[in-house]
C-alpha cells in the first residue's frame, strides 16, 4: 500500500518538477511585470517621485478614462480608427490579389507569389526606415522628388496628422499584406472546384459565386489569421513611432494608445499614469480576446459561419 502511494505520488509530482523551471521563468518574465505594473498604476511614481511615491488609488485611471484633455480617449479613438481602416483595406486588397493569383489565365503565378513575399521577408524595422528615409523624407525622399518634378509641393508628409496617418497605413499594408495574401491564397486552394462548376451550371455570376461560395468557405480558415492581425494592428507601435517620432514626441497627432503609453513612460517619465494606461490596454485586449473566443466557440458548436 505504501509503495503504491509513493509510486503514484512520484508520478503525479514528476510533471510539476519537469515544468517547475519553466513556470518560474514565466512568473518572472510575464506575471511579475504585470503585477508590478498594476501596483505602480495606483501610485504617483514619476521621475520626481521615483523612490518616495504615494498611493493615490484610482486617480490615474480616472484621469485616463474621464478626463478628455488627458489625451488617452483621443488616442483610443485614433487606435480604433487605425485598426478598422487597416483591417478593412488589408482584407479587401488581400482578397482580390489572392483571387488574381488563383486565376486560371494567370501566367507565372508562383513567381508573383514569391515577389509578394519579399516585404514580409525583410525585417520590419528596416522596411519602416527605408520608407521613412528613402520614400517619404521631405528633403530627399523619392515621392517628394517625383512631385517636385511635376511642380507640386507636398510638404512634410509625416508632420501633418492626416498625411502621416495615410503614410503609416501604407507602410503597415506593405508589411502585413503578404501574410494575409498567403492565408487567403491557401484558403482559396482548399475549396473544391466542383462547387464553382455546379454554380456555373445553375447560371450564377461571378459576384454570386464569391458571396455564396468563396467567402463562406474561407471564413473559418482565415478567421484566426484575421484575429491575430487585428490584435497586432491594435497594439501597433513600431510603424507609427518610427515613422513620426521626434526627440519630444511622435511628431504628429497620430498617437495611438501604445505610443501614448510609451510617451508618458519614457518621455514625460510619468510612470504611475503610464502604468495605468498599460493596464487599461491589457484589460481591453483581454475583453476583446474573450469575446472573439466566445464567438468562435459558439460558431463551432452550432456549425455556423
Amino acid at each position: 500500500m505504501t509503495n503504491t502511494f509513493k509510486r503514484k505520488l512520484k508520478e503525479n509530482t514528476r510533471p510539476y518538477l519537469y515544468s517547475g523551471l519553466s513556470l518560474i521563468l514565466i512568473f518572472l518574465i510575464v506575471v511579475f511585470p504585470i503585477l508590478y505594473t498594476l501596483y505602480i498604476s495606483f501610485t504617483n511614481m514619476s521621475l520626481y517621485h521615483y523612490y518616495e511615491f504615494d498611493f493615490i488609488g484610482f486617480t490615474n485611471y480616472a484621469r485616463a478614462l474621464f478626463n478628455f484633455d488627458s489625451g488617452f480617449l483621443t488616442s483610443l479613438l485614433i487606435t480604433l480608427l487605425w485598426t478598422l481602416v487597416n483591417m478593412v483595406i488589408q482584407l479587401v486588397i488581400a482578397y482580390f490579389i489572392a483571387i488574381l493569383l488563383n486565376s486560371r489565365n494567370l501566367k507565372f503565378g508562383k513567381f508573383y507569389k514569391t515577389l509578394l513575399m519579399i516585404p514580409w521577408a525583410i525585417p520590419g524595422y528596416v522596411s519602416i526606415l527605408l520608407w521613412k528615409t528613402g520614400m517619404l523624407n521631405y528633403n530627399f525622399g523619392l515621392i517628394n522628388k517625383w512631385f517636385n518634378a511635376l511642380s507640386i509641393e507636398l510638404g512634410d508628409l509625416l508632420s501633418n496628422s492626416v498625411s502621416a496617418f495615410i503614410c503609416c497605413t501604407i507602410v503597415n499594408l506593405w508589411l502585413a499584406l503578404p501574410y494575409m495574401i498567403m492565408i487567403i491564397d491557401g484558403a482559396l486552394q482548399s475549396i473544391d472546384k466542383s462547387f464553382y462548376e455546379e454554380a456555373e451550371i445553375e447560371g450564377c455570376g461571378k459576384l454570386r459565386k464569391h458571396l455564396s461560395i468563396t467567402v463562406p468557405l474561407i471564413k473559418p480558415i482565415i478567421g484566426p489569421a484575421v484575429l491575430i492581425t487585428t490584435f497586432t494592428t491594435f497594439k501597433q507601435f513600431d510603424i507609427i513611432y518610427l515613422m513620426t517620432m521626434t526627440p519630444v514626441n511622435t511628431g504628429s497627432d497620430v498617437s495611438t494608445i501604445i505610443t501614448y503609453a510609451y510617451e508618458n513612460a519614457f518621455i514625460t517619465s510619468n510612470y504611475g499614469y503610464s502604468s495605468a494606461v498599460s493596464i487599461i490596454i491589457f484589460a481591453l485586449l483581454i475583453v476583446f480576446s474573450a469575446l472573439t473566443n466566445s464567438d468562435l466557440r459558439r460558431k463551432n458548436k452550432y456549425g455556423t459561419n
